[in-house]
């Protein structure tokens, strides 16, 4: 077996420095947007040097890019379970696939309230609407079809009817960034926010689409 060269970092060594540093820009860029975050402050955040951070990441425009892709490819591993599942609800009929919709939505908002730095991240670009466009196309526009076009299919097989799907997305989508950013202010009463707004997006469910139960 060859030796490695000393100084040559493992591969898995690799992986988690850059998984350190992602993180570190993360919790950087959401605190403070893109034109206040420097390589040299991803750094010192992450507890290496310019050059490790260049190396993993590239340019601040890549290591911007690469914070969106890390947060979208957690999201979207938990948006398509809950997406397939409630796709193989509508085979069981209406019932089944509005109690799937209601398990979908319980997924994102346990997924934002676990990771609040994926709310700021987006707040922080989407206060700037005509830079880095690109990335909703990348990351925010692919889940919104996703479940888009699980409600289309939900209504083509008659579990509900849904007449604006892609207002619907949306307008859930930034009701519960609006809840995580809610519960980031000091002193807020966190427990009992989380069951109330919880409880109001199963009464809209309830209200677009119909009871859970027969």
């Amino acid at each position: 077996m060859p030796r490695r060269r000393p100084g040559r970092p493992r591969r898995a060594e690799n992986r988690d420095t850059r998984e350190v540093v992602l993180a570190a820009a993360t919790a950087l860029f959401a605190a403070r947007g893109f034109d206040a975050v420097g390589l040299r402050q991803v750094a010192a955040a992450a507890g290496v040097d310019v050059a490790t951070v260049s190396h993993h990441t590239g340019t601040k425009a890549q290591l911007y890019d690469a914070c969106f892709a890390r947060v979208f490819a957690a999201e979207r591993q938990a948006l398509e379970s809950a997406t397939r599942a409630a796709r193989v609800a509508l085979d069981a009929g209406p019932v089944a696939a509005r109690q799937a919709l209601h398990d979908l939505v319980d997924v994102f908002v346990d997924f934002l309230e676990a990771r609040p730095e994926t709310t700021a991240l987006w707040l922080r670009r989407w206060l700037e609407p005509h830079r880095h466009a690109e990335l909703d196309q990348r990351y925010s526009t692919p889940l919104y079809d996703l479940v888009e076009g699980l409600l289309r299919d939900a209504a083509a097989a008659g579990a509900l009817v849904d007449p604006t799907p892609r207002v619907t997305v949306r307008g859930l989508v930034w009701a519960v960034h609006g809840h995580v950013v809610a519960l980031a202010v000091p002193g807020g009463p966190e427990q009992g926010e989380r069951r109330e707004f919880r409880a109001w997006l199963h009464r809209v469910l309830h209200g677009l689409y119909g009871p859970t139960a027969p």
